[in-house]
């Protein structure tokens, strides 16, 4: 059987080679939007052509639905005939009339609410057989698409805990999935969100069958002895090492249907930031994976990232697009990064499309720590964000009012690409977030050219020691300092800017059931905690809501957190006034024509509407993902000035804006319905400090 795949395999590549590569990218994929980002291949891309660059102006709000919930709605739609299917920031899955925005059903009022990000659900159908897929918490569901009722010869009466195909002692642990599933024919590949600290699980990738459940196969990205793999960790225990986990997709993955291959980013080793318990390269973390999608089996694969201590996780799906190299068509897969590279690979070898060049970096000076020696740089195109070299104590904000400080913060800390965690500060540009984010790029499959929005937003990374014995006076404190102190600082007033709230004062806006809920279920960017529970979770409570009494459980001198050195927080290199603190533009997007690595166009994207008429062109932070059509436009949300834009995809050039109810972190979706065209955009708010909203928007032409 194994020769019989084998066989196939290199029986597809012989046909591509020849110029027959005959993908299911073909022409009708494009015109539906029943997968998310589009299609299977993450191409953000579509052939519908009722909405032109001379008719683009007259776009009006065709219908908006009000969600129950408000809050971060970073869902793509997907559309399937004439149904809008998605899920409101509570994960309350849903479906409208895509035609005008009507409620046909909601499933999830009579279920514990889950206040996290969903970036939307699965479609799978085999005859009369139609099933969304969406996930809240740990578990998969599966809907009867038509009804919105459980499934339920699915799994156990309609959902499966995707942890059950995690090693038993992960089974307990924090794990959700913030990205909807995979499908390929009767398999459902799930991507997973992890804890990022000495709590996380085993990020092995996935893969369900949608009609029972069951898993099917798995492919551990921290191998297990004789794995392939195995030899790049100094520690042979760490597949079994408590202190050792993630290196799971997260951001989602892309398939090429007829070689059967699914292409899989995946994420850092755990703990993030000090990996001194997990030297070695540490495959496959930070890898664009290969797989047969059948099986799970490797085919190629190739690590963006060796021994990652900056969390340089892969942000979104690659994107399956062909490309041209003298007179050959090569279907190719590229991936961009948090780093602000795009990698180029021939999809059926891992051969790279651009030169890549190992490069030395930095070496760690924290004790026990060993980065890796290199990185790998492709040589083209060049970066689409300015990198943290880039920039010197002359390249503060002209509109900052403490322009002395900002520059003295920029002459002193360390600027080199890839300088390690320290106990001094570092310079990250692109930031934590990265250049590219989860919105991913958009590609236009035939003529090989990606269109991505980008951040440049520094950040300031720094780590310190941790002291031997536990200082703290109650164990609610103690589980506060091991958990909590790197988003929320020791005097628990947060870093606001940063969007981590301060816990100061929370029993005037919380109460003790909501705040244990949220502790261990997470929100947003903030991982849950489902291993604090009983009597630590009571101290935890006491501390947070200024309620230690004599009952409080005291804690004598005892080991805390397990690691040398800790994360101090996630920092943004702001101004006094809340601004990025070096000259934009602070967000920006590109047209990059990937058959010769150069670029078509930049532009700033966004505005800065604090700064007045100084703020247009700026540039602003921005999440989630661009649309591009064949016939030549570019739709995008996106941006914390809460606008809706229309660009031409040639030029760059802007040629409608709408100002949404509430920023729009989020990818639209294009679609026709009795054939008129729509496009809807989630606009949920509340990341950056943006005001909540709970509405779907969708234009179309009157």
């Amino acid at each position: 059987m194994r020769f019989l795949r084998t066989s196939i395999f290199f029986l597809a590549l012989l046909v591509s080679i020849m110029g027959c590569d005959k993908t299911k990218s073909s022409e009708h994929q494009f015109t539906t939007w029943s997968s998310y980002l589009g299609d299977i291949g993450r191409s953000h891309y579509s052939t519908l052509s009722q909405i032109t660059k001379t008719n683009a102006k007259e776009l009006k709000v065709a219908w908006t639905y009000e969600a129950p919930d408000w809050g971060q709605m970073q869902m793509n739609p997907i559309v399937i005939d004439s149904m809008l299917f998605g899920v409101t920031a509570a994960l309350r899955a849903f479906a409208l009339n895509a035609a005008t925005g009507e409620e046909l059903w909601r499933f999830g009022d009579s279920l514990q609410v889950w206040h996290s990000t969903s970036r939307g659900v699965s479609y799978w159908q085999n005859g009369n057989d139609k099933r969304i897929l969406f996930t809240r918490g740990p578990d998969l569901y599966a809907l009867d698409a038509m009804t919105g009722e459980l499934i339920s010869s699915f799994g156990n009466a309609g959902k499966i805990d995707m942890r059950s195909g995690l090693p038993e002692r992960d089974r307990d642990k924090f794990v959700i999935s913030n990205t909807p599933g995979t499908v390929y024919k009767d398999l459902i590949v799930m991507p997973l969100r992890l804890s990022e600290g000495v709590d996380a699980a085993q990020g092995d990738i996935m893969a369900f069958n949608v009609v029972t459940g069951a898993l099917e196969w798995a492919f551990h990205t921290i191998p297990y002895p004789g794995e392939e793999g195995y030899g790049t960790w100094e520690d042979k225990n760490a597949y079994q090492n408590e202190l050792v986990g993630a290196a799971n997709n997260w951001a989602g993955m892309a398939v090429d249907e007829e070689m059967e291959i699914i292409y899989i980013p995946t994420g850092s080793a755990a703990p993030d930031f000090y990996g001194g318990m997990r030297k070695g390269s540490n495959l496959f973390s930070d890898c664009l994976l290969a797989l047969d999608a059948n099986t799970g089996e490797r085919i190629w694969h190739f690590q963006l990232t060796h021994h990652d201590i900056w969390d340089r996780d892969p942000p979104a799906p690659p994107n399956l697009l062909t490309v041209e190299r003298n007179g050959n068509k090569i279907p190719a897969v590229a991936q961009v990064t948090k780093q602000g590279y795009v990698y180029v690979f021939d999809r059926r070898t891992g051969e790279p499309l651009f030169d890549i060049q190992e490069k030395p970096v930095p070496a760690s000076q924290l004790k026990g720590e060993e980065a890796w020696p290199t990185q790998p740089f492709p040589v083209a195109p060049k970066p689409f964000a300015r990198q943290s070299i880039d920039i010197t104590e002359n390249d503060v904000s002209p509109y900052a009012e403490n322009k002395e400080e900002l520059g003295g913060v920029l002459k002193m800390v360390d600027k080199r690409i890839y300088a390690p965690p320290s106990i001094d500060p570092v310079l990250l540009l692109p930031g934590y977030d990265g250049a590219a984010e989860w919105g991913g790029a958009a590609a236009d499959p035939k003529d090989g050219i990606i269109y991505i929005n980008s951040n440049e937003m520094p950040w300031i990374m720094q780590m310190e020691e941790v002291d031997e014995k536990s200082k703290a006076t109650s164990l609610g404190e103690k589980i506060y300092s091991d958990n909590c102190v790197i988003c929320h600082k020791a005097d628990r007033s947060g870093i606001a800017l940063s969007g981590f709230p301060s816990l100061i004062g929370l029993k005037a806006s919380k109460n003790r059931e909501e705040v244990a809920l949220q502790i261990n279920q997470g929100k947003g960017m903030m991982t849950g905690f489902p291993d604090i529970s009983g009597n630590e979770m009571e101290a935890l409570l006491n501390f947070l809501f200024d309620e230690n009494d004599k009952d409080e459980i005291e804690t004598e001198e005892t080991t805390t957190y397990p690691l040398p050195y800790k994360h101090k927080g996630y920092n943004k290199f702001f101004d006094s006034n809340g601004n990025p603190g070096i000259t934009p533009p602070w967000g920006t997007l590109h047209a990059i024509n990937l058959n010769t690595g150069e670029y078509v166009w930049s532009i700033p994207l966004g505005d800065t509407p604090n700064l007045g008429e100084q703020g247009k062109g700026t540039g602003t932070e921005n999440y989630g993902g661009p649309v591009v059509t064949e016939n030549g436009l570019l739709f995008i949300g996106a941006t914390k000035d809460g606008y809706f834009r229309v660009f031409d995809k040639h030029t760059g050039t802007l040629l409608w804006e709408y100002e949404l109810p509430a920023a729009a972190f989020a990818t639209p979706a294009l679609y026709e319905v009795n054939g008129k065209q729509y496009i809807a955009i989630a606009c949920g708010g509340e990341k950056l400090g943006t005001a909540k909203g709970n509405e779907i928007v969708a234009f179309a032409l009157e």
